[in-house]
């Protein structure tokens, strides 16, 4: 018989939030939609309520295929340099 140890041995992640925005008023507006049914349309419809009320723009569509994994870190450092903040959530 073999036992082995539960215990993980990968590295912590270095994880941290982004700083809080003093207001969005005016600012950049990324979307990140995760492939599930109604994603799109749900956000988008979500967004223009921030063009409205808040006069941001919406600069960017980003789009994952596996909703429960991660966006690939190359289309999170492009929306990053392209929006002040992103908006994401499920579709169904």
């Amino acid at each position: 018989m073999e036992l082995y140890a539960p215990t993980s041995t990968t590295p912590k992640r270095k994880a941290f939030r982004a700083p809080v925005l003093a207001s969005i008023d005016g600012l950049r507006l990324g979307i990140l939609e995760n492939g599930k049914l109604n994603a799109e349309e749900m956000l988008n419809e979500v967004a223009q309520l921030f063009v409205q009320r808040n006069g941001c723009t919406i600069r960017t569509l980003a789009s994952k295929r596996n909703a429960s994994a991660p966006a690939p870190a190359n289309t999170l450092v492009k929306v990053a340099q392209e929006v002040d903040f992103l908006l994401t959530g499920l579709g169904d």
